[in-house]
């Protein structure tokens, strides 16, 4: 049994470009392999190498005629031990203080250039170092340094990156660096902004400060505090990103998985898109197949529900970026194609609020599935009205139809979703028109196709949405 055609995908694939994908080429053979949207990774590269290839991007969406959406990841504040004078092996059962001396340290302490860190460090904390592979535990603190003993040695370098699982770290999601290349993504134009090292609601409000509207703020899942205020910073923020690289140092490794399925649901529920990122394809960096355990972890982010998967180094910097893409676009339709696909997605069907606009959703759903209706057309302001239906996972066409280019690319992170540029309409017969021939033209229903169609009355105002029509294409 089947649920979707041979070649439709409803989940989406998030690409991220470098020094493999550069050329408008090679982002045209990314488009072509099955990518829908691209990543601009700020923890890498210049402004101007950014802005030159979300050049690229428009010139290929207007070439193939796609909305191609562009996020900016921004790299987000790091913690990180001072100099070693030499690399050395730290034992178990050692013990190791962090100290306030920016003098180059060795076995037996190294520079935490991080006060205020400091001083929120208490007696009985886990630090790691170094992704984890170094595990400490905290025995004793004072004014201006911390004991530890070394719970799980290794190699122990400068500049290693730090974790402090559990504790609300006293920074900010955004460092100076952070706020330039906010600025300049702003400026070239991106969609959404991926915003790091989420901790709070707080975070994502200060974000959006700076951002005045001008593009989507997706919260990045990597830390244990993020987990403990989720609900909170999902009702803050646009969109979710399982950041699963650094929430697997923060978090035991076998409590990520059930986190991810919950994240998903979670953020279906409330009709905000979700990513499911890092090393998807890990091994597709070098080598031209994936790995049998990766095929599965993609299908099951497609059996989850997810709204969109990764590529990282796998697209930007690997041997097979156009491979990794294509593989990954056959996973999720073959995934898709299955029965159990369809009916996980029901059993997790969210509940929808009592009111007009999540009402008119499900009733359009219910037409569309009892009729066998080839797309659902939405017409929206501000992309709300085709979120409630993405997040039904119904299996008609999802179109948005919208007055502004960029609302037209953003929702196309959601589940299903193919934004379209529409004029405003001015009365029911001219939005049924207007349905009809933008649906026409981008080939989506063809003569006897029936469509549901779904707007708020007045039109032009957001969050109105109180109507459905059923038409004939």
């Amino acid at each position: 049994m089947t649920t979707t055609s041979p070649t439709r995908r409803m989940a989406k694939i998030l690409a991220t470009l470098g020094p493999s994908s550069n050329s408008e080429a090679q982002i045209r053979a990314l488009v072509d392999a099955g990518a829908n949207a691209f990543r601009l990774n700020f923890s890498h590269g210049m402004a101007a190498d950014h802005a030159i290839r979300a050049g690229a991007v428009r010139n290929v969406a207007k070439a193939t005629g796609k909305r191609l959406p562009i996020l900016a990841d921004l790299q987000g504040p790091k913690i990180r031990i001072g100099e070693v004078t030499e690399a050395v092996h730290l034992q178990n059962g050692a013990t190791l203080v962090l100290d306030n001396n920016p003098a180059p340290g060795d076995a037996t302490r190294v520079c935490l250039p991080h006060p205020a860190i400091m001083a929120t460090l208490q007696v009985g904390d886990t630090i790691m170092v170094n992704d984890g592979v170094i595990q400490l535990k905290v025995t004793a603190t004072d004014d201006d340094k911390v004991t530890t003993t070394v719970v799980a040695g290794g190699m122990f370098s400068s500049r290693k990156g730090v974790n402090v699982p559990g504790r609300t770290l006293p920074m900010s999601a955004l460092t100076g660096k952070d706020k330039d290349d906010l600025k300049s993504a702003l400026e070239i134009g991106v969609d959404w902004i991926a915003l790091s090292f989420v901790q709070t609601a707080q975070d994502v409000r200060e974000c959006k400060e700076l951002v005045q509207g001008r593009a989507k703020v997706m919260a990045k899942i990597e830390t244990r505090a993020a987990i403990d205020n989720l609900a909170d910073i999902l009702a803050e923020a646009d969109g979710l990103m399982v950041a699963r690289g650094d929430l697997g140092v923060e978090l035991p490794t076998e409590d990520v998985p059930p986190l991810q399925k919950e994240m998903i649901d979670m953020a279906r529920k409330a009709g905000k898109p979700i990513v499911v990122a890092t090393q998807m394809l890990e091994s597709m960096i070098t080598n031209p197949r994936p790995t049998r355990a990766e095929a599965n972890d993609v299908a099951n982010a497609a059996y989850d529900g997810a709204d969109c998967v990764m590529l990282s180094a796998e697209s930007a910097s690997g041997q097979y970026p156009v491979d990794a893409v294509s593989v990954m676009a056959r996973i999720i339709v073959k995934a898709e194609q299955s029965a159990l696909w369809r009916t996980g997605l029901d059993a997790k069907a969210p509940t929808c609020q009592k009111n007009q606009a999540d009402a008119v959703a499900i009733a359009a759903t219910k037409m569309a599935e009892t009729i066998g209706a080839k797309a659902m057309v939405a017409f929206t302001e501000s992309g709300s009205s085709i979120q409630r239906l993405s997040r039904l996972r119904a299996l008609p066409d999802l179109i948005a139809l919208t007055p502004y280019e960029k609302v037209a690319r953003q929702v196309e992170f959601n589940w299903g979703v193919q934004g379209l540029v529409c004029p405003p309409v001015t009365d029911p017969e001219d939005m049924v028109a207007k349905a009809r021939e933008q649906a026409r033209a981008a080939g989506l229903v063809k003569d006897g196709d029936m469509m549901v169609v779904v707007a708020g009355i007045p039109f032009g105002q957001s969050g109105s949405t109180n109507m459905v029509r059923v038409v004939s294409a």
